[in-house]
């Protein structure tokens, strides 16, 4: 069933387990999540950037595959359709082509204005029966063209922000899209910690998933976190799947350069990754 992200997160954070946010990126990408979360009836959130959006022909498009896709399935675990890291307008054309959960990321901007804009959206959201997600410190790295250095966020004005209304939170805490560095001095449970005791019961968010040791996945979660994204693990699996399939020469066999093929163990590959990790968040059989 399609919901937004309010309530699945709300019993997540109560529940101490995480639900995984997958990004898409064509057809295979949302078949794959979907299968995976109806077989291990886990709830999903099904996320999408604004460079997805724009390479999937716009956010209707998507829209229109998604809720045709769930039904054809016959999916029945709690779904959302996200907007991930979204611009004040790209949160307004989502809301307008039917999903049911968005992203303002106003990390980037001055305080007061990020206040101002999450809370003018986050009316907007709720009067459509839509969540909304804020951010505030920076994730490292970069997506869309939005560059972080991985500053943790002032658990203050994740407060400030949380009492905008907004129903989940992401807060910077050390964390990289991206594959992390060597070098990398990990997640700050310290700052995890205080931002939780500041914002009680809301659902934190865990962006730049991929790569962090589980230990660490499962100690955030502990401490508020309720959301985990992934997207460019889902990425490398299905690049070296595809991979394997033509360098063994099955693209050459019979029909095997048909993209039905072509792209099936990428597809695969995708599917089991995302079950690993909702088996790793603790998702499973929480539907």
């Amino acid at each position: 069933m399609i919901v937004s992200a309010a309530e699945m997160l709300k019993k997540a954070k109560a529940g101490h387990y995480a639900v995984g946010h997958f990004n898409i990126n064509n057809l295979e990408w949302t078949k794959a999540i979907l299968l995976a979360a109806e077989e291990k009836k886990s709830p999903v959130i099904l996320g999408v950037s604004e460079g997805a959006g724009k390479y999937m022909t716009g956010f209707k498009t998507i829209s229109a595959m998604v809720y045709a896709m769930h039904d054809a399935l016959g999916i029945t675990v709690p779904m959302a359709l996200h907007l991930d890291h979204g611009s004040y307008e790209g949160c307004k054309a989502c809301i307008e082509a039917g999903f049911t959960s968005v992203m303002f990321d106003g990390s980037a901007l001055p305080l007061e204005e990020n206040i101002a804009k999450t809370k003018e959206l986050v009316e907007l959201a709720h009067s459509k029966g839509i969540s909304i997600e804020a951010e505030v410190g920076a994730i490292g790295g970069e997506e869309d063209g939005v560059v972080g250095a991985g500053e943790c966020a002032d658990p203050e004005e994740c407060k400030m922000v949380c009492d905008l209304g907004v129903d989940m939170l992401a807060a910077g805490i050390g964390n990289i899209h991206g594959v992390y560095p060597e070098n990398w001095a990990g997640l700050s449970f310290e700052t995890l910690d205080a931002i939780q005791q500041k914002t009680g019961d809301m659902p934190l968010v865990l962006h730049g998933g991929t790569g962090i040791p589980e230990d660490m996945v499962k100690k955030a979660i502990t401490l508020g976190v309720s959301k985990v994204n992934v997207n460019t693990e889902c990425q490398l699996v299905f690049a070296e799947a595809t991979r394997k399939y033509i360098e063994a020469g099955k693209d050459k066999e019979g029909k095997g350069f048909d993209p039905r093929k072509l792209l099936a163990p990428g597809t695969e590959a995708i599917k089991a990754k995302v079950i690993e990790k909702m088996e790793l968040f603790g998702s499973v059989g929480q539907a």
